[in-house]
């Protein structure tokens, strides 16, 4: 009877320890879960506030940055309210970009640079020729540049040349942040026509420019004028660009009126092919209208005279350029052909006065008589890169200058030989040359060129030139 009680009591007391062990059990599982959480709520809470603190940096010195960026706004409108009332300011608050190009040549040429002449085309007065025997400097430009404000930038480039003259290159003024792809430039500038026109001529691949450029714009064309740009938002690159300006240079005539004399439209496409090729094509039409276009000639009877023309003046340009470098790098390897087509129509009015009237001449009394006449002229060339500084480029360019209708030969009162420079020829130039750039700012160049523009002479030309750089110098066009 005593076994039979200790048995059911060991059976009760089993029966009431499994309950509470269970309930230990689920307690200690309970207090593992709320460490965990203690834990998870710290690390986030410290995770918050080192965002926190870092909001509170970043704020503060965004803020700080408006600050300045007010301050500097408030001067600036004090500064443009009252220049002159502020002469204690610091001189470095007008600090432009300023750069100089220096240039320099050595020359040797078969042929007296001093009777050069583009056969068939009339004498413009530009910079045409292959310039001085031996040394000489070559231009050299100064430019000034700076953001006037936010919504327009200014530039002025001063150009002093070999003879010692001195000359404003350009002198604009350009907008900053018009919206919708728009840019308008006023003042004197380097024309958006063709390719070559508005590049600066240190950044040529040749010592001279093409035989073209010379014959239709006697160098380069610039004008005082007011010129429009839109570029379209598309990845294709697509520039549309009109010009009006005061007509001065060749092909116009300085008209001294009122309204313009001269009229431009441009139009560039571009863009990537792969990762290694680019390309830019463009058309461009330049209208002028000269009055007394004046040139010197000399007569059938050797006799100075100087004609004139007047009328209208259209040229046509069409201009391509292809660039590789492989994967878009240039640094070591590149390549560039480029080459642009010109061909100008002229219709007016031909005078033919003499120099010298106390000196018999065919143009006695002066005669006038219509012209008309159509020339044309192109030049390609290529640029190869074949290791890093060291560059080849062969150019070569050919002109037309076609066969004029004068009204003054034509009606029997003058003979060809009264107008030699409207004599048919087609002058042609082949370029080769090599050059070496120690840096981005310095360039060795040796060119050797068979000159063939005047019809008597061949001439054989060397060139020995330096370019430097110094200064701040914004990057060159594309």
């Amino acid at each position: 009877m005593s076994f039979k009680r200790k048995t059911l009591a060991a059976s009760i007391a089993l029966a009431l320890a499994a309950p509470l062990g269970a309930q230990a059990a689920d307690s200690a599982e309970l207090a593992q879960i709320r460490e965990q959480i203690r834990q998870m709520k710290e690390s986030y809470e410290a995770r918050i506030q080192s965002l926190e603190k870092r909001l509170q940096q970043a704020e503060s010195t965004a803020g700080n940055a408006l600050d300045k960026a007010g301050k500097a706004e408030e001067k600036a409108v004090q500064a443009a309210a009252a220049p002159a009332a502020s002469p204690s300011a610091s001189a470095s608050a007008f600090n432009p970009e300023v750069s100089l190009i220096l240039s320099g040549t050595y020359a040797n040429l078969t042929h007296d640079p001093a009777n050069y002449r583009i056969g068939g085309f009339l004498p413009n007065g530009g910079e045409i020729g292959p310039g001085t025997r031996g040394f000489s400097l070559g231009e050299s430009e100064l430019v000034v540049a700076a953001n006037i404000d936010p919504y327009l930038r200014g530039q002025f480039t001063l150009a002093v040349t070999p003879e010692n003259t001195v000359a404003v290159e350009e002198a604009f003024v350009q907008s900053l942040g018009l919206g919708n792809g728009l840019t308008v430039k006023g003042g004197r500038f380097l024309s958006g026509v063709g390719y070559l026109n508005e590049q600066h001529a240190h950044t040529w691949d040749f010592v001279d420019a093409p035989l073209a450029y010379q014959a239709f714009f006697g160098g380069q064309f610039k004008d005082e004028g007011v010129q429009l740009k839109w570029l379209a938002p598309t990845e294709t690159f697509v520039e549309l660009g009109a010009e009006v300006g005061r007509g001065r240079n060749f092909p116009a005539s300085d008209r001294a009126k009122n309204g313009f004399g001269s009229a431009a439209l441009f139009a560039h496409l571009g863009g990537d092919v792969g990762a290694s090729h680019s390309w830019r094509a463009g058309l461009s039409m330049l209208r002028t209208s000269p009055q007394d276009r004046a040139y010197d000639d000399i007569d059938s009877t050797g006799t100075g005279v100087t004609n004139s023309f007047s009328g209208n003046s259209r040229l046509e340009i069409a201009d391509f350029v292809w660039k590789w470098a492989p994967n878009g790098n240039p640094v070591y390897t590149n390549f560039k052909v480029q080459g642009e087509y010109f061909r100008r129509t002229e219709d007016g009015a031909l005078a033919c006065d003499d120099a010298d009237p106390a000196t018999p001449s065919n143009c006695t009394g002066g005669l006038d008589g219509s012209d008309r006449s159509s020339q044309s002229g192109y030049y390609v060339q290529g640029v190869y890169q074949f290791m890093p500084r060291w560059r080849v480029g062969l150019r070569t360019e050919r002109l037309d200058s076609g066969v004029a209708s004068i009204g003054l030969i034509d009606n029997g009162l003058l003979v060809a030989a009264d107008l030699p420079a409207f004599a048919a020829y087609k002058p042609s130039k082949n370029s080769l040359m090599f050059d070496y750039s120690p840096s981005e700012f310095s360039r060795f160049r040796l060119q050797f060129a068979q000159d063939k523009s005047r019809p008597e002479a061949t001439d054989n030309q060397m060139f020995l030139q330096y370019q430097m750089s110094l200064g701040a110098h914004g990057a060159h066009k594309y």
